[in-house]
């Protein structure tokens, strides 16, 4: 099949890197595949798809014919529509996110999703909130994590614990992440355990442009890590014997299976959409943000080495379930369905 994948950009971030991962994977498999990448937009994957830059609107002219026109962000959705409707495909949406909880143009987010009847989310959470909101019947791809990402079993057996988390670029919103939430639990865990050491890890190009997480490197009150590629992420997380992650609503959360594949304890707040894989006492620590208890989870799994253990074996055989090939499989799968109704 000819599939042509208009995107905004793809540095490092969790619907960039399924994006990214979707079409390595359909190409490897033989399918013709096309990006437009809007030329305001960069590369932080190492990509197997034909790649054409083009202008940030995604002109008409720029679509070549292919089978699906895969739309995501909803700023994507009306370029692919037009190209649909000239015949150079169907339009399928892959849709990593629900914007208009967090976007502030909800009229424009919202109708967004009333373009093509034609829906892929990547949770059962984003399926229920895309279903009933539209009165839709999204399938679900299930994201899954590249195979770098596993347990090296490397982690140090003396030394201090080591707790760690991810930090992004603020600025701008993006308030469901709960960063100052994140980073006030962290500091509450290190005043009553000095003996860890916190962790951060940030994308290195998110550090030089944030003044907010340039602040928090300066009061060298953590140590911070710039991984630049996914070994060197996937080293720090098989260091980590305490992962966290804060964000309040999220379609999917890939960092944490990443950090579980990596042999990691995972303490998570509800999201949504992690909750495919978070079960609470079995594979990680669950809290609701109205609970306030990220930190009491993590000093629960401090002072308790073998609920933490338990939690790292089977966090691990979790996240085993969720690889990138049934990710690329189903949608293959969904995507061929789609034009086999519509008699294509």
């Amino acid at each position: 099949m000819r599939f042509t994948f208009p995107i905004v950009t793809l540095s490092k971030g969790g619907a960039q890197r399924m994006l990214a991962e979707v079409a390595n994977g359909l190409a490897e498999k033989g399918h013709d595949i096309t990006i437009l990448l809007s030329k305001s937009g960069v590369i932080e994957f190492d990509m197997k798809a034909t790649i054409k830059v083009v202008p940030d609107h995604f002109p008409i002219d720029s679509f070549p014919p292919a089978d699906v026109i895969v739309s995501n962000f909803y700023t994507t959705v009306p370029p692919c529509q037009l190209a649909a409707e000239k015949g150079l495909g169907t339009h399928i949406r892959y849709t990593h996110c629900y914007e208009p909880i967090f976007m502030p143009n909800q009229a424009e987010t919202f109708l967004s999703y009333h373009v093509t009847p034609h829906l892929f989310v990547v949770s059962e959470a984003q399926k229920k909130l895309v279903d009933v909101n539209h009165g839709l019947n999204a399938k679900v791809i299930p994201n899954g994590i590249n195979p770098v990402f596993k347990n090296l079993h490397t982690k140090k057996t003396n030394g201090p614990l080591q707790i760690s988390a991810i930090v992004r670029l603020s600025e701008g919103g993006l308030w469901h992440r709960q960063q100052n939430y994140l980073i006030e639990q962290l500091r509450i865990v290190k005043l009553a355990h000095p003996e860890v050491q916190i962790n951060l890890f940030c994308p290195p190009a998110e550090l030089t442009i944030s003044k907010s997480l340039q602040e928090i490197k300066m009061l060298n009150e953590f140590t911070f890590h710039t991984p630049a590629n996914d070994q060197e992420l996937c080293m720090l997380y098989n260091q980590t014997d305490i992962f966290v992650t804060s964000s309040i609503f999220e379609s999917s959360l890939l960092t944490g299976l990443e950090a579980m594949a990596c042999g990691a304890a995972l303490v998570t707040t509800y999201a949504g959409g992690n909750m495919d894989y978070a079960k609470h006492y079995k594979n990680c620590l669950v809290s609701s943000r109205m609970d306030n208890q990220l930190s009491k989870d993590i000093m629960t799994l401090i002072k308790d080495p073998f609920l933490r253990h338990y939690l790292i074996v089977n966090g691990e055989a979790e996240a085993k379930k969720w690889t990138i090939q049934r990710t690329v499989d189903t949608f293959e799968e969904k995507a061929r369905e789609i034009l086999t109704r519509l008699g294509q």
